[in-house]
């Protein structure tokens, strides 16, 4: 691609090459998809277990109390966020070492994750997660 550059006495064309895209493999945001799904489902289903086991309740419980001030006041949410918070970020750091050199679908990554966060709302809707625990 040639631009011409115009001074003040004279016209001169300038030869331009224009900037080389570099390919990047999909792969890490694959990793980073898939693992925020996770941790939804993780959220979710935590979530439906502290509804169907009173022992699972306090022991996710007493996961939260174990760094969060205050977790005593918020109760077992401060475990599901904990437990969810771990397994995005585990998740997340594995999979990003397992893919980052990959160049995968990212289209098709994106349904699954579309896919899963749509279970992980519906668990968390109080219907359903009332029903599937038996309330």
């Amino acid at each position: 691609m040639n631009t011409k550059l115009i001074t003040q006495d004279r016209e001169v064309e300038v030869a331009r090459t224009p900037p080389a895209t570099r390919h990047r493999e999909s792969g890490p945001a694959v990793a980073a998809i898939i693992s925020a799904m996770l941790g939804m489902l993780t959220l979710a289903l935590v979530n439906l277990g502290t509804q169907a086991s009173k022992a699972f309740n306090t022991w996710v419980h007493g996961i939260g109390k174990l760094w969060m001030p205050g977790a005593e006041g918020i109760g077992p949410y401060s475990g599901k966020e904990t437990l969810s918070a771990l397994v995005w970020i585990g998740s997340w750091i594995v999979l990003h070492v397992a893919l980052r050199n990959r160049d995968l679908n990212l289209g098709r990554w994106l349904i699954v994750f579309l896919i899963g966060i749509g279970i992980a709302t519906t668990l968390l809707w109080p219907p359903v997660f009332e029903y599937l625990a038996g309330h």
